[in-house]
């Protein structure tokens, strides 16, 4: 996957995710949620079908938003890693 930086500033970022579509963009959102230092997370496509997603996060300027990304991409490799893990066993 190949992410391209589109807009950066000290407590915002927008980003396309090159190549993906609703699924990551979606799990990224919600997780961006999760993290004390996001105020705001959100994805567009131009078409529900064609195009990159267009991710956009904005922070409440005490945490750079490339952490925060960083952060929630380890917080969702640990949860798929875990739900492997428990398909496995099943």
């Amino acid at each position: 996957m190949e992410i391209k930086i589109l807009e950066k500033g000290k407590d915002f970022i927008k980003i396309e995710l090159v190549g993906e579509g609703h699924t990551l963009a979606n799990a990224i959102k919600d997780e961006l949620y999760n993290d004390e230092h996001v105020t705001v997370s959100g994805y567009l496509r131009d078409h529900p079908l064609v195009g990159n997603p267009i991710l956009m996060l904005k922070t409440d300027g005490k945490q750079d938003p490339l952490k925060s990304l960083d952060l929630v991409i380890a917080r969702l490799k640990k949860k798929n890693l875990e739900l492997l893990s428990h398909v496995k066993k099943i």
